[in-house]
């Protein structure tokens, strides 16, 4: 249902005539394996995009974490400083 439906090609006749081989020929499956390796990298960039925005996240919470760390011992001191006084 979701896998692409790739157009037939012509076939188109070899000039040559024969050719020798040493090795047995190979079986081909009759599918070219580009469709799945552009899922693949899509896969692959997604994964990298959201491995990104989270790390920009996660920055973004340490960062707002220690300023109201900071801040907090700042009111604390001025509060502190002002019951001594």
């Amino acid at each position: 249902m979701f896998r692409p439906k790739l157009p037939d090609t012509p076939h188109v006749p070899s000039i040559t005539t024969h050719i020798l081989q040493d090795h047995a020929p190979v079986s081909s499956a009759g599918r070219s394996v580009a469709p799945f390796v552009g899922v693949g990298a899509g896969a692959v960039a997604a994964v990298i995009v959201v491995g990104v925005v989270l790390t920009a996240l996660l920055a973004a919470v340490a960062v707002s974490a220690v300023s109201v760390a900071i801040a907090a011992v700042v009111l604390r001191s001025l509060v502190t400083g002002a019951n001594k006084r």
